[in-house]
């Protein structure tokens, strides 16, 4: 996990907060995208669009979902969370639209 601490390390603090924030809203907006994927897939099983869309809305989410998970290690120091909220943010990542929960609640600098 060093090499990831160190490939973050050239980015400023207000960057890695800006594109952490950014990145748990559009997670949270793909798994809108996917289940509406699913939803389709299960009505229209047998044509292509709705294939088609699935593989696409389904590589977007795990894009996000990656960059998510990659970038709970720097925002683990610069929000300065404790092992009980680097858990709970790494969990809320399988759970739709907790990452919003997670932006808003966990992400700030004026916690107690």
């Amino acid at each position: 996990m060093h090499f990831i601490e160190h490939f973050f390390s050239k980015y400023s603090k207000e960057k890695l907060t800006k594109w952490f924030h950014q990145i748990c809203f559009a997670e949270a907006i793909s798994w809108c995208f996917l289940f509406s994927a699913m939803v389709w897939i299960r009505y229209d099983r047998d044509a292509l669009l709705p294939t088609i869309y699935i593989i696409i809305v389904g590589n977007i989410h795990g894009l996000f979902f990656s960059l998510y998970l990659l970038l709970l290690i720097p925002a683990r120091k610069i929000f300065k969370w404790d092992d009980e909220d680097t858990v709970f943010a790494v969990i809320s990542a399988f759970f739709p639209f907790a990452t919003i929960w997670v932006e808003k609640k966990l992400a700030r600098f004026d916690r107690e």
